[in-house]
């Protein structure tokens, strides 16, 4: 029996279509391509997990011969699990310590990488100097300079190395004549987010800014308020709140020299002190509150409490809608308060002597600060008469009718008629500090003691600086049946402030005081030109954060 003869190649029919109920006859199916779509991304995954496990392993590898392996690199985080009490040295004195080995903590300001070489130059709030990394046989490794060049900028580090003198100045940074020669370095703090600018474009002038070859980024007023942290970090900033806390310890310390005793007056009131229009109201409790304009009432109330000489350094609130240059919604007050002897001009003159007193020590303290945010901001120098010069209201508005203002402009001396005063007073006088007195009632508050001879006027004071007002103050009315006259010539119910009228019937001496703006006199001394500069964290009608 013969065998079934196979059909030839040629001969075998083609093998039926098999269905595929995933795809059809129409393609893959959208489940079938995301199932696709999600193997390939774990794939991708596995693939991108496998090369940094041979990047890991070869960096293991590499440590393993590195021989400065123990000198850089990431430290733990710090939970306080040690405490080697290691001498540790600022930026600031590191020339009188030449040829010595040092350890500090600084910020990695900027950095630059060159073959075998790292420049770095570390920053300690406005002091900086030069750092060096070189890759040596047997002590330091090229690793350990590929990995310090690439440190970002603003990170914190831990330097260990050798204070060397250099043979040529370097102008670039506050140390000029020695660098460091790094040994050892370690991170301590990194960056986890993008800098939204960098310190030095934030630093530059506007001079630099406006320079015909200029390439660089200018940073908006707004966006440095936006990322405050990072804008106060440029050397100009540390200077600035170095110099405003100096302003604070220059008022406390004189004053507490001249008898006065520091006081610490409630934010919150029962009632508007002065102007209901321009108060904050809070929610308190099942009432309201408001948060004080001034310490002026508790200033007073202590007069009557025989305290004699008080101050408060302390904030002040004002909910007025002014968005100008100068002014904030909420400021730091350098108020106080005195007895008086025999004259409220004792009052004027221990001001007086209080403000050259911070400008003396402003200017001989804190040079270096000043030339440092002077280098920024450049300003002719502040200045002011041993005898500092004194004008009634009246003598100030004949000076400016004298110059063109129509005298109908002149009941008050608006912001640019002082502007302009200033402008006078300074090509004449030579000075950028002065005195007016005796302002016209109108324009003081219910508190304010009458001139004894003309009752248009008062026994009140404003001091300005370049122009513009700083402190104004006043003799105040110390006896109750005036006080309550007064306050209802001003339209303000003497049945709302009963507890301050209370505190006059009792007896209470004559006194007098003023109110100063501690970021308005940082401003005029430096000028900065915007009064937000002076302040940490600013707070005005349109920004309430950070």
């Amino acid at each position: 029996m013969s065998e079934p003869q196979q059909p030839t190649p040629e001969q075998t029919p083609p093998p039926a279509p098999a269905y595929n109920s995933a795809e059809g006859e129409s393609g893959p199916s959208k489940n079938e391509l995301k199932k696709r779509a999600k193997q390939a991304e774990k794939d991708k995954k596995a693939a991108e997990k496998a090369a940094r496990q041979a990047e890991l392993a070869a960096q293991q590898t590499a440590s393993q011969d590195d021989f400065s392996k123990e000198n850089y690199g990431v430290l733990p985080l710090n939970r306080s699990q040690s405490r080697p009490r290691q001498t540790r040295h600022q930026i600031s004195t590191l020339e009188s310590h030449i040829g010595e080995t040092v350890l500090l903590r600084a910020r990695v300001h900027t950095s630059r990488g060159k073959g075998n070489v790292v420049f770095l130059v570390l920053r300690q709030r406005i002091d900086t100097i030069q750092a060096v990394l070189t890759a040596k046989p047997e002590k330091i490794s090229k690793p350990m300079v590929k990995w310090t060049s690439s440190l970002s900028d603003e990170s914190i580090v831990l330097v260990e190395g050798v204070v060397t003198a250099v043979p040529t100045p370097i102008q670039s940074t506050t140390i000029h004549n020695a660098e460091i020669q790094i040994s050892k370095i370690h991170l301590i703090s990194g960056l986890s987010a993008t800098l939204p600018f960098t310190i030095d474009d934030a630093s530059r002038s506007e001079a630099e800014l406006q320079a015909a070859d200029a390439q660089f980024n200018k940073v908006l007023l707004d966006t440095r308020l936006n990322n405050r942290i990072i804008d106060l970090r440029t050397q100009t900033n540390q200077a600035i709140f170095k110099l405003q806390a100096a302003i604070g310890s220059l008022f406390r310390d004189y004053l507490s020299g001249e008898g006065f005793t520091e006081i610490h007056s409630p934010k919150l009131q029962g009632q508007a002190t002065e102007s209901g229009a321009s108060v904050f109201k809070v929610s308190y409790f099942k009432g309201n509150a408001y948060l004080a304009q001034s310490p002026q009432l508790a200033k007073q109330m202590c007069i009557a409490s025989d305290f004699e000489r008080v101050y408060e350094i302390g904030p002040v609130f004002r909910a007025e809608d002014s968005n100008t240059h100068r002014h904030l919604t909420e400021f730091m007050g350098l108020d106080l308060e005195m007895a008086i002897e025999e004259h409220y001009h004792e009052v004027m003159e221990l001001l007086d002597g209080l403000f050259k007193n911070i400008f003396a020590g402003l200017k001989a303290q804190y040079k270096t600060e000043i030339e440092t945010v002077g280098r920024q901001f450049p300003a002719d120098e502040f200045k002011w008469r041993e005898e500092t010069l004194k004008l009634t209201f009246k003598e100030a508005t004949n000076m400016l009718v004298e110059d063109g203002v129509p005298a109908e402009d002149l009941d008050d001396i608006n912001t640019e008629n002082e502007k302009r005063l200033g402008r006078l007073v300074k090509a004449k006088y030579d000075t950028d500090y002065f005195i007016i007195d005796k302002f016209p009632m109108a324009l003081r508050p219910f508190y304010t003691m009458p001139d004894p001879e003309d009752p248009t006027l008062s026994n009140s004071y404003d001091f300005f600086m370049r122009g513009e007002e700083i402190l104004s103050g006043a003799q105040r009315v110390h006896d109750p049946a005036l006080l309550i006259e007064n306050m209802r010539s001003k339209g303000v119910n003497p049945d709302e402030m009963k507890d301050y009228i209370n505190a006059f019937r009792f007896g209470c001496p004559p006194h007098g005081g003023g109110g100063i703006g501690l970021e308005r006199v940082l401003m005029l001394f430096l000028k900065l030109n915007n009064i937000r500069r002076a302040s940490l964290f600013p707070r005005d009608p349109k920004r309430l954060e950070p």
